[in-house]
């Protein structure tokens, strides 16, 4: 039973890795010895990030905008170049549009669901060959998909289509956890509540308080409490553990 949380020497990808949630979840592998690549679409500050997260560890950085079925090929191949075997994928990157329902602009669909979901089943068809050549007896490799408690409840902001892009994520993580199952793959799904990110900037600095205070656990996400989740399911302990969304909001949403 020991080490069951030890992820050192395994291979990482994490896609919005640069920032919010995504660079927490990178810090943490890399912390714990992990060799972890990020990518994000601005070039300059994916390459910032890794840099500074390579003083704690090993960090790459692998810039793409995943919005495109291209894109997402060519950081498959990138990685490919690079590493014989990937075992975790995490599947971060995201976008999200707020909008008055009667103005509601259909490239807000366009844009949201063409990164938040049909880039999480691209770019993990395009490395399942990777990550099947990872997966061991006992130790599978890892897809793990960043969802929404938003996914899971109403929103009380006009995000349309970021819910329904999360509720997606959702599903679609249960679906890939069938199919992948062939392989020795897992697929797990995490769904984050309030953390301080970049997305839920402005959302904090208004109501910062009020959600703390209507949060069971009263507070906000911290770093340490995305990278727990997401090294558990990065590890031999959830190794039996596929098809799941796991909300990590304090209780937010399981307590409603």
């Amino acid at each position: 039973m020991k080490n069951l949380f030890d992820i050192e020497g395994k291979v990482a990808l994490v896609t919005g890795g640069s920032s919010g949630i995504g660079r927490m979840i990178a810090q943490g592998y890399v912390e714990n010895g992990a060799r972890v690549y990020i990518s994000s679409r601005k070039a300059t500050v994916c390459e910032e990030v890794a840099t500074e997260l390579s003083k704690l560890g090993t960090c790459i950085a692998l810039p793409a905008d995943l919005s495109t079925e291209a894109e997402a090929n060519r950081l498959a191949e990138e990685i490919g170049q690079r590493e014989p075997k990937l075992h975790i994928l995490v599947n971060n990157a995201g976008a999200n549009w707020g909008a008055p329902f009667a103005e509601y602009p259909d490239a807000a669909w366009d844009k949201v669901l063409a990164l938040n979901v049909k880039a999480v089943f691209h770019l993990t068809r395009a490395l399942t060959d990777r990550l099947a050549a990872a997966a061991a007896d006992g130790d599978p490799a890892r897809v793990i998909n960043v969802g929404s408690v938003d996914g899971i409840g109403v929103p009380v902001l006009e995000t349309y289509a970021y819910s329904a892009s999360k509720a997606a994520v959702h599903h679609l993580t249960r679906v890939l956890a069938r199919k992948l199952a062939e392989k020795n793959i897992t697929a797990n799904a995490i769904a984050p509540g309030p953390f301080e990110s970049k997305m839920m900037a402005a959302t904090l600095d208004q109501f910062g308080d009020a959600i703390a205070k209507s949060c069971p656990l009263g507070r906000i996400g911290k770093p340490e409490d995305m990278a727990g989740i997401a090294i558990y399911l990065a590890s031999r302990a959830s190794s039996y553990v596929t098809g799941a969304v796991i909300p990590v909001d304090g209780g937010m949403v399981t307590t409603r």
